[in-house]
């Protein structure tokens, strides 16, 4: 039948079956057989109805992302389905695992739809910057209503099996063999003398329409500010109520090239494939055996610690939690309890699963309790000295094994080791706060870090539903050391003549969720404060720092915790206010140091955050703490934010070019000094004209 279909008969009943492993993607090849076995099946008059299925694990995973960006190939999609919507003979998807992308958009074209237990659709081409191509926003709504297909293809979420069939997608679910059971399906609509129904001549109930449009832009505008993709599928879900279904496919498409060829969803398919990449570890086989973790414990029950004894729990993992008093323990518990409970309120969470995850969670003071765990992840504060106590604590209680992780986001992992006997099953596991919603785990392999330690951190990150990035020891590995370069240009930017609002305006509608003095503020400058002043004390460094942060900390102004830090907030808002009082401190600082303040144009505030952060990353994939340049773009958009349309500081990079940075910060560096020297890496890119995507691997 061709390469990747099947073509079999039952009776009067084709089944045609999707076989091209691993999620039988709809490649051309694929697409080419279903049409011909459509064809097949249409011309043999004994053939009285058609099912479309799926082998392995799946029924389809969508279109093959390959293809994305590339001359398009015959047969389309777009007509693949109208083909089989127009067919004569009843088509049913018979559906188990995912029917996602073009795999849900085949089966909305299909005239029914049964499925199993395991079956789900979603069309989750919105997370790679597109829109449905190939009519999914005009069929979806005609068999679901407008309300419930926004939400689908703005989410990108997939629908399980039985709310499916409540929104009408899935005409019946089968218990037992999904095959048998849309066999007796297929038989049944033959008996009933049940002929082809084509979702395209549903009528779509268009009442409320308007405010339902109004509410879910208005909801994107702040859910997904300065990408474009949303509101093209806004607009081609709206045209689906006034223009015909042939019109719609073409406003689809041409809405679909567009997108496809923006730097947006490059970016955004960029970082598809960089997760993926993540997971290919220097010295670490594909084949590396994991350990089994079937426990866990986490040391210490304050902020950190429970949003990572949350976020194990949330994925399934058993996890008790230590703490040094009974008092701070059972703090640190009903504070757990009352975020899920807050979920639950908001309706984010079922009340079941709130319990089901705190019954996973439970506390102890005695290490004793925690002999037994298969991983073991301390989340206290940044100070080596107790950091090296505790785990010269782990490695006399703990079985043998057992994972110890340490949660520092800026300490030397291989110092934390030497505590140990056992320096080959440490490593870090740099959790972001708050540890139960980021998404980011920057894990840190030592030096004598074993490979099967590393290759079981990486899945337990994506077991809890983590983007997991492995990276080298260095101070601040790579997130924080790139953001120390950041954040010292911003607040240097200061000392110059800009003012905390501009600052942060630019970085805001470069698309942060929010500038670097808002960030400190929700931080706590005094947390900042005191990892400044440990870092001074045992890092050494030559390279200036900005006062301001610390005279803002020393007039007891520590952000939002206290309603005053660069900025003022009113009782109960985190809205930030320009305070005058701040504006003159900084003014005055200014002319302690005999700097003449000046104008500082938008332009340069860009460049002097960005480019220094660039750069920084350069050294480190210069210096090989990084693997490849998409691992640091994950760790800036699943951990400081970093606008998910631009791809990351490297991606960003190479969409500016090498050469320009390279020379902005030669100039940089003539006027500011050695810490703005180019890195030899982004030399070397400019000179050659080569980008950072020639270095993936």
């Amino acid at each position: 039948m061709g390469d990747g279909v099947e073509f079999q008969t039952h009776g009067s009943i084709a089944l045609i079956t999707l076989n091209n492993p691993p999620v039988n993607a709809m490649g051309v090849a694929v697409r080419q057989g279903i049409a011909d076995a459509i064809a097949k099946a249409e011309a043999d008059g004994t053939i009285k109805a058609i099912i479309l299925t799926g082998r392995g694990r799946c029924f389809c995973g969508g279109a093959d992302i390959r293809e994305f960006g590339k001359p398009r190939e015959e047969p389309f999609l777009t007509n693949l389905i109208n083909q089989i919507e127009i067919c004569e003979t009843p088509v049913v998807a018979a559906i188990h695992g995912s029917a996602v992308g073009g795999g849900c958009e085949i089966s909305l074209g299909c005239h029914y739809r049964v499925g199993d237990a395991s079956a789900k659709f979603g069309l989750p081409e919105i997370k790679l910057g597109l829109l449905p191509g190939a009519g999914g926003t005009q069929r979806l709504p005609r068999l679901v209503g407008i309300a419930p297909a926004l939400d689908i293809i703005l989410s990108g979420d997939y629908v399980g099996a039985q709310m499916g069939r409540e929104l009408g997608f899935f005409d019946e679910i089968i218990d037992g063999d999904l095959v048998e059971g849309a066999l007796d399906y297929a038989n049944g609509l033959v008996a009933g003398g049940k002929g082809a129904r084509r979702t395209r001549e549903l009528t779509i109930d268009g009442s409320g329409a308007e405010k339902i449009f109004a509410d879910m832009r208005a909801k994107v505008a702040r859910r997904s500010r300065g990408l474009i993709a949303p509101e093209r599928c806004i607009e081609a879900v709206e045209s689906a109520l006034t223009i015909s279904l042939d019109e719609g496919l073409a406003l689809e498409r041409k809405n679909f090239d567009e997108l496809v060829q923006s730097d947006q969803s490059k970016a955004q398919r960029h970082l598809f494939f960089a997760e993926r990449q993540a997971h290919k570890i220097p010295g670490v086989p594909a084949d590396t055996p994991v350990r089994e973790i079937k426990s866990a414990a986490v040391i210490g029950c304050g902020t950190m610690g429970r949003g990572i004894a949350m976020s194990l729990a949330n994925g399934g993992v058993p996890v008790t939690v230590l703490e040094v008093s009974k008092d701070s323990l059972d703090t640190g518990l009903a504070l757990t309890r009352d975020t899920y409970a807050g979920s639950v309120s908001r309706g984010s969470l079922a009340q079941g699963d709130m319990d089901a995850r705190l019954g996973r969670i439970t506390g102890t003071t005695d290490y004793a309790d925690i002999a037994d765990a298969d991983i073991v992840i301390e989340a206290v504060f940044e100070d080596m000295d107790l950091k090296k106590q505790i785990f010269g604590t782990l490695d006399a209680t703990c079985k043998p094994g057992a994972i110890l992780a340490t949660n520092t986001s800026t300490l030397d992992v291989d110092e934390i080791a030497a505590a140990t006997k056992r320096p080959a099953d440490v490593i870090g596991t740099h959790f972001f706060s708050p540890a139960n919603v980021m998404k980011l785990m920057e894990n840190v392999r030592g030096g004598k870090t074993a490979p099967d330690v590393i290759a079981t951190v990486m899945k337990l990150s994506k077991d809890i539903g983590k983007v997991g990035v492995m990276v080298g020891v260095c101070d601040g590995f790579v997130g924080n050391r790139m953001l120390y370069a950041y954040k010292n240009q911003a607040e240097f930017l200061l000392e110059e003549g800009a003012l905390p609002r501009q600052v942060d305006k630019v970085i805001y509608d470069f698309g942060f969720p929010m500038g670097p003095f808002a960030m400190g503020d929700l931080a706590g400058l005094d947390v900042s404060y005191l990892i400044r002043q440990h870092r001074r004390a045992t890092i050494p460094s030559d390279d200036r720092t900005s006062i301001i942060p610390d005279r803002i900390y020393e007039m007891g102004r520590h952000g939002q915790k206290s309603r005053e830090g660069y900025y003022l907030y009113h009782e109960g808002s985190r809205v930030a206010v320009p305070d005058p009082e701040i504006e003159k401190l900084i003014v005055g600082i200014s002319g302690e140091l005999g700097i003449e303040r000046r104008e500082i144009s938008d332009r340069e505030i860009l460049e002097r955050c960005l480019y220094p952060l660039i750069n920084e990353g350069a050294n480190i994939l210069g210096e090989g703490i990084a693997s490849r340049p998409s691992d640091v773009d994950l760790v800036w958009i699943y951990g400081y934010g970093f606008p998910i349309g631009r791809g990351g500081p490297m991606f960003h990079a190479d969409l500016v070019g090498a050469k320009e940075i390279y020379e902005v910060m030669k100039k940089l560096h003539d006027a500011h000094g050695d810490m703005l020297k180019p890195a030899p890496l982004l030399e070397e890119l400019a000179k050659s004209g080569k980008s950072f995507a020639d270095l993936q691997s």
